[in-house]
């Protein structure tokens, strides 16, 4: 697969940690350059910490010790020209994108405490920071001529909603499975020019999401059978919570020239989650 990567640069945002820096570090083992964001602050109505100016640093050494460039910079994917900006200047210094991962996300954990605000966050974050990803991304890879990869990180709520009464968590939902719909249309738009379109849908990955004070709580909550957003989100599979790595070792191969037949794809990462 190295092979089918080698050259290429790919756009991912969310690049801090987590899943976005995963997909970022095994790319550029396999001879990928970076075009990488992240917001590095936290929300004023998330109730957990997103990653910080030291982690981006840490995820540039990281890539930079798999023998690739990376561009790293400070940017918030609801704020369109700020996200264009950054992505041109990693444009600029490499002179092509093949890629194109929309990776971040946000989800307030728990509580309800300003639902109009934290409906609005996560849908501005988690849908409309992907439109804007792509559309940032999307007229140098045309121009390119040469095909691409374009990976949409939706979630198993794409594809499986469970009950909530609190507004972030159905925006989570909506969002994700709104994905699907923006991912079909492109796929379908692109398809002439050798632009594949897919959303990939993790059940629980090791994230900042996830590990966490709030998310400790929960999980403490749902062990003691005390019935919560987690209790219900169990894996068919016995595996309680994937890794990073489990998911950009499957988008790596996505993005590559093995899987160039493979456009319109809505792929459960999930340790059966969605047929459970």
């Amino acid at each position: 697969m190295a092979g089918s990567l080698e050259g290429r640069v790919a756009f991912i945002t969310g690049v801090a940690r987590g899943q976005g820096r995963a997909h970022a570090v095994r790319l550029a083992r396999a001879g990928v350059d970076i075009i990488g964001v992240d917001i590095c602050a936290d929300y004023p109505h998330m109730n957990y910490s997103n990653a910080t100016e030291d982690d981006l640093a840490e995820t540039v050494e990281l890539v930079e010790k798999e023998g690739r460039r990376i561009v790293a910079r400070v940017a918030d994917v609801r704020d369109y020209h700020g996200l264009k900006a950054a992505f041109d200047e990693g444009y600029a210094e490499f002179g092509r994108v093949d890629i194109v991962i929309a990776n971040a996300g946000i989800i307030r954990l728990g509580d309800e405490q300003d639902f109009l605000s934290e409906w609005q966050e996560v849908i501005d974050t988690n849908l409309t920071g992907v439109f804007h990803t792509v559309r940032a991304a999307l007229p140098a890879l045309k121009q390119g001529g040469r095909g691409g990869s374009i990976v949409l990180t939706s979630s198993t709520a794409g594809l499986k909603g469970t009950g909530s009464a609190v507004a972030s968590s159905q925006a989570y939902a909506a969002a994700k499975r709104g994905l699907v719909g923006f991912m079909q249309t492109l796929a379908n738009d692109l398809a002439a020019e050798s632009i594949r379109v897919n959303t990939i849908h993790p059940t629980g990955v090791v994230s900042g999401m996830t590990q966490n004070p709030v998310m400790d709580r929960l999980m403490a909550e749902a062990a003691a059978s005390k019935d919560n957003a987690i209790s219900a989100m169990q894996n068919a599979l016995p595996i309680p919570i994937l890794q990073a790595e489990d998911i950009a070792n499957a988008v790596a191969w996505l993005v590559s020239d093995e899987a160039y037949y493979i456009t319109g794809v809505a792929l459960p990462l999930d340790a059966g989650f969605t047929v459970r």
